[in-house]
């Protein structure tokens, strides 16, 4: 029996299904583009804007794609596990940023009860000589840590970036000191290239100074990365390394917490940390 003209419309025309996956597509195709433009390439960025694009060509072959799926049985099945395999993908990165969130909090009221003898600030970038606004933020963060731990010793971690002739160290050391950091309190090391460096090149500054690595150390760095800092930290030796989180700027979060997720299976896979 032929279909009344009204529902034949509904089925050649734009469902809500396929309204809603124009959509999302958009603005995950949207998101990625603007900051590939903006110099941010990452996992984080990268995956949303090929999921946009993806999704952005379902919406536009919405109708050949359901003719597809009514020539065979297993074509349907096809299409049902790769919904369900996405939908576990997506529920695995939503409990990954639920235990982050949920330990990043943790570590702030514990770092918040020790009475810090050295803070070392992680390195996050320095494009043309001033930090990025990641590092700015890890940057604020340790000045109130500092201001509330006075006696502590301040590491400014970071050696040079690619193209850049400062290193992280000098411009975060600077940074600290052009907003009231003393500058005999802050310890800057200027050749590390990496978490796991930042931390091993500034254990010979604290010991220096008759700190240990059993000394009441802060882990300033990203509300993203402090997991695998503690992880690395506990890796190398340091046996009371707190990390603090520093907030993620708001229009690059939810990428480099996708980012994270995609660092931290990685070393867990490569046995990393």
């Amino acid at each position: 029996m032929p279909r009344p003209p009204a529902q034949a419309s509904r089925q050649r025309g734009w469902p809500w299904q396929r309204k809603a996956l124009a959509l999302l597509a958009g603005v995950l195709l949207g998101d990625g583009l603007a900051l590939m433009a903006a110099g941010y390439f990452s996992m984080g960025v990268t995956v949303p804007g090929a999921l946009g694009l993806a999704g952005g060509l379902l919406a536009w072959r919405w109708h050949p794609v359901h003719a597809w799926l009514g020539l065979r049985p297993w074509h349907r099945r096809l299409w049902h596990a790769g919904w369900w395999l996405l939908a576990a993908w997506v529920a695995s990165v939503a409990a990954f940023c639920a235990v982050l969130a949920w330990r990043s909090q943790a570590y702030d009221n514990a770092a918040a009860r020790m009475p810090l003898q050295a803070i070392i600030v992680l390195g996050s970038g320095t494009p043309q000589g001033r930090p990025s606004p990641a590092l700015q933020a890890r940057l604020d963060k340790a000045r109130a840590v500092a201001a509330a731990h006075p006696s502590a010793w301040v590491v400014v971690s970071g050696g040079v970036d690619f193209g850049e002739t400062l290193s992280e160290g000098r411009v975060m050391g600077d940074y600290l000191r052009a907003r009231g950091v003393a500058p005999e309190r802050i310890l800057q090391e200027e050749r590390s290239t990496s978490t796991d460096l930042n931390l091993q090149y500034s254990l010979p500054l604290l010991q220096a100074k008759g700190l240990g690595l059993d000394a009441a150390t802060g882990l300033v760095t990203s509300d993203f990365h402090t997991l695998r800092a503690e992880r690395i930290a506990r890796k190398i030796g340091y046996t009371r390394a707190i990390p603090i989180a520093a907030p993620t700027p708001l229009y690059i979060r939810c990428n480099a917490w996708l980012r994270e997720y995609f660092a931290t299976a990685s070393s867990w896979v490569l046995n990393e940390v």
